[in-house]
């Protein structure tokens, strides 16, 4: 059982910054990949970042390219999501998620454990 937990998010400006946090906890297995996805109020969920639990692997969805940038420290059992330029289409709740098997995939389905989520809103 892997407890799965992020903060950071608020209201900023469209421009600004944000970094979402995740804090893993529990009876674990390894996590091989970290992922951050975000669903939007009447939208399907969205893949956002993934690593690897080397960090030697990320993978970052177009639209985040460039603007976001995934991180880990194990040590610590934390996964970050550094999040600069932020347009408003970037509002939606934002959920880490983890899987137990060494695959940085970008669909939802291939992770086993979420968060509660954070809300992340962009202002025009």
């Amino acid at each position: 059982q892997v407890q799965l937990v992020e903060s950071g998010g608020g209201l900023v400006q469209a421009g600004g910054s944000l970094r979402l946090s995740c804090a893993a906890s529990g009876r674990t297995f390894n996590s091989y990949t970290m992922g951050w996805f975000r669903q939007a109020p009447g939208k399907e969920r969205e893949f956002v970042a993934a690593i690897s639990w080397s960090a030697t692997r990320t993978s970052y969805a177009d639209s985040v390219k460039g603007r976001f940038t995934i991180s880990r420290d194990n040590a610590k059992n934390m996964v970050y999501l550094q999040m600069n330029t932020l347009k408003p289409e970037d509002t939606a709740v934002y959920y880490c998620a983890a899987c137990t098997r060494p695959v940085v995939s970008t669909d939802y389905r291939s992770y086993n454990y979420w968060g509660q989520g954070t809300q992340v809103t962009v202002s025009s």
